[in-house]
């Protein structure tokens, strides 16, 4: 879009999740994004003309990545809300946690679509929050993870074809980042780096994972907290990201390591991931290349839209209440999650926007496997 200002954020939304449900069993049966735009909004830190609903993506832009076939199988499952068996079986499509519902080719397809137009709107610098992207398990041909198509691949590559090739990939999310890692796995100008919980679900990304040579994994404990994270950002992620040169840096900002979601053991507060996203941010800033921030995983409605809120406070250098004003209050009061803490929530889902900080001891392990990925850096 001709005209628009590098010097400030953008902010990409997506209108589609607001009213669309994996299902009423499914850990996505809950608000996350429209929580988070809500919450921007009513705290007056988005300017009309800092705000872009996501478009749905172009046919051939998806293509890049994902097989026609695939594509074609989704649109017509989502048209009927049924596959025949040889499509599921091609394309395992409405199999385990990736069901079959009412957008499941148009919610993934605008997740797409406003991150590719976000590295479009970056190819030549600028900042770009798109907290309704992120879905970092998809693959070419089948969903995976609750990811129906990869939109950080695509994202990555449209950077790539307008000149951005050299990017770093910095996956925050309690799940490792297993189908970006493996999309670049031959390419050496891309450094992925994912931060996720160990022994979890894909049950990749081990500490010697190289994924081709150009990955750096993560896996972390239970019990990761914010001191182990800010190990981690200092000894590992900003140095290794810092020496790639990149000239593009994308983060995946999942909510799932977050104290209360209910699909991680990992507890760290907001404020951790928020002052990873700040430090790339910054990082980004000294480097002058384009940062584009997603979100992701997260199935807490109060910790995940309040998270990827926070993080468009810091990316725009803005100050959080100690305590949200009624209007914001009015956002997350008649929100419902009926899983963990969601049965009865603490006060502070309603009336802070910032957690408490989680520190604790930093245990051997983490400074070992900070050790260890810096040592076989190059």
């Amino acid at each position: 879009m001709p005209g628009r200002s590098r010097s400030r954020p953008l902010l990409i939304g997506g209108e589609i999740t607001r009213n669309s449900s994996f299902g009423t069993w499914h850990p996505l049966s809950v608000p996350r994004v429209t929580v988070a735009l809500d919450l921007i909004r009513v705290l007056g830190w988005v300017a009309p003309d800092r705000y872009i609903e996501a478009p749905l993506a172009e046919r051939a832009d998806v293509l890049r990545f994902h097989d026609p076939g695939y594509l074609d199988a989704l649109a017509e499952a989502e048209a009927a809300q049924s596959v025949s068996q040889a499509v599921q079986a091609r394309y395992r499509i409405g199999l385990g946690s990736n069901p079959i519902y009412p957008e499941m080719y148009r919610r993934p397809m605008t997740g797409a679509g406003g991150l590719i137009l976000a590295a479009r709107l970056t190819a030549q610098g600028g900042v770009v929050h798109c907290p309704g992207s992120g879905t970092h398990h998809g693959r070419p041909d089948h969903p995976s993870g609750f990811c129906y198509l990869n939109d950080v691949v695509l994202a990555m590559l449209v950077w790539q074809e307008l000149g951005r090739a050299r990017i770093a990939y910095v996956d925050l999310d309690a799940h490792h980042g297993d189908g970006v890692q493996d999309a670049f796995a031959a390419d050496p100008r891309v450094l992925t780096i994912s931060v996720h919980e160990q022994k979890r679900w894909p049950f990749t990304g081990t500490r010697d994972d190289r994924g081709g040579g150009h990955a750096r994994n993560l896996p972390v404990p239970a019990g990761f907290n914010d001191s182990e994270m800010r190990v981690l950002r200092e000894a590992a992620i900003l140095p290794l990201v810092r020496a790639h040169r990149p000239q593009a840096i994308l983060v995946q900002g999942g909510a799932d390591a977050l104290e209360d979601d209910p699909l991680s053991r990992l507890s760290l507060s907001n404020i951790a991931l928020a002052d990873a996203v700040a430090a790339l941010h910054a990082l980004a800033l000294e480097l002058d290349v384009p940062l584009i921030v997603t979100g992701g995983g997260g199935y807490n409605p109060y910790t995940a839209g309040r998270c990827w809120a926070l993080y468009w406070a810091r990316l725009n250098a803005q100050p959080v209440p100690d305590r949200l004003p009624p209007e914001a209050e009015a956002v997350l009061r008649p929100l419902r999650y009926r899983r963990g803490n969601g049965r009865t929530p603490p006060e502070h889902w309603f009336t802070t926007l910032q957690d408490m900080p989680r520190e604790g001891p930093v245990r051997p392990e983490i400074r070992q496997l900070a050790d260890q990925i810096m040592e076989n850096a190059v």
